[in-house]
Parts: structure tokens; C-alpha cells; sequence
């Protein structure tokens, strides 16, 4: 098994569903349609991601790719571009409610199943010191919507979590392990 990713918190999450797996990456562009919406952005980025993986894959391996968005007012939140970006989302993020929506794409030479998963957050209302602070000593750069679940700003910042909690770190692991049992 091959996790497809970047990401130190995708390794993580996989690594506690005890599972004997590689990590990888490929390079992708994660631009997408514009006429698309939701779930069906990170599940065509995370289908990209497959796709520029599976010519390097052998007969045995089983792939794993991921997306993660952030969806708040129907405007997609992606990976911050500088501080001022990143200071920008989550001034929009304080005291609203968005969407996380992982897409998962879970792939063999001969088979291949995609599926996504939503969680809900709500964010206190921060202030821009708050926001500053996270984002200096943070640098959430590498994260959709400028923040991590897991650090400081989800400490004091996050009132309530509807979903996977772990969908919001980046990658829905109880039903990546249900969709792996019967994959």
C-alpha cells in the first residue's frame, strides 16, 4: 500500500489504522474546472493526483490520494499564498461555519474507487491578534483554509465539529478503513 501524499498529518492518520504502507509523492497540478462545486473538487484533484501515480505503480500496489477544501459562503478555500492570504481565510473563517470536504481516491492497476467526506466547523469569532499570532509562529501554509484542526487556533478557536474530526486534520480514516475492507 502506497499513501500518495505530502502530507505529515495523511501519514499520521494511516499510521493509526495500523496499516503497513509507503509514502510518495507526485507532482500535480491541483487547479480544477471552474464549473465545479463541493465534493467534486477534491475528488478531482485527488483523482489527478492518481492519475499522475498510476503509470509508476506495480501490479501489486493499492494507492491511496487525498484532497482536502475548505468551502465556506461557495467559495473554496485552498492552500494560503503568503500571510496576508492566510490572515485573509481566517478572518473569513472567524465566527462562521464552513465546510471541510476530503476526497479520497483509493486505486490498483485495475481497479479504482473514489468517494469524499464532509465535516462541519464552526469557528469562535477571533481577533486579529489571535489570527496573527497562529499564523506567525504556525505558518499554515501547506493547509486548506490556513489552519490545522490539530494546532493552537483549533484549541481555541474551534466551538463545534459535525462530522470526522479526522476529516478535518486531512483525511477521513474511519471510512477510508470501511471503504478499504470492501475495496
Amino acid at each position: 500500500m502506497v499513501l500518495v501524499s505530502q502530507s505529515p498529518r495523511r501519514r499520521e492518520l494511516l499510521k493509526g489504522l495500523e496499516i503497513d504502507f509507503t509514502s510518495t509523492s507526485v507532482d500535480t497540478d491541483e487547479s480544477y474546472p471552474s464549473t465545479m462545486q463541493g465534493a467534486e473538487i477534491p475528488i478531482y484533484i485527488a483523482t489527478q493526483k492518481a492519475d499522475a501515480y498510476l503509470p509508476l505503480m506495480s501490479e501489486n500496489t493499492l494507492a491511496i490520494t487525498a484532497d482536502t477544501v475548505v468551502l465556506i459562503d461557495n467559495q473554496i478555500l485552498g492552500k494560503p499564498k503568503n500571510r496576508e492570504e492566510a490572515i485573509s481565510m481566517l478572518q473569513h473563517l472567524s465566527g462562521n461555519t464552513h465546510q471541510v470536504i476530503t476526497g479520497v481516491c483509493i486505486q490498483t492497476k485495475q481497479k479504482r474507487q473514489v468517494f469524499s467526506a464532509t465535516s462541519e466547523v464552526t469557528f469562535a469569532t477571533l481577533t486579529l491578534e489571535e489570527i496573527e499570532h497562529y499564523v506567525d509562529f504556525y505558518k499554515p501554509f501547506d493547509k486548506a483554509g490556513s489552519y490545522g484542526v490539530q494546532e493552537w487556533i483549533g484549541y481555541i478557536g474551534i466551538e463545534k465539529i459535525v462530522g470526522s474530526y479526522f476529516n478535518v486534520m486531512g483525511l477521513p480514516v474511519q471510512k477510508l478503513y470501511k471503504k478499504l475492507i470492501s475495496f
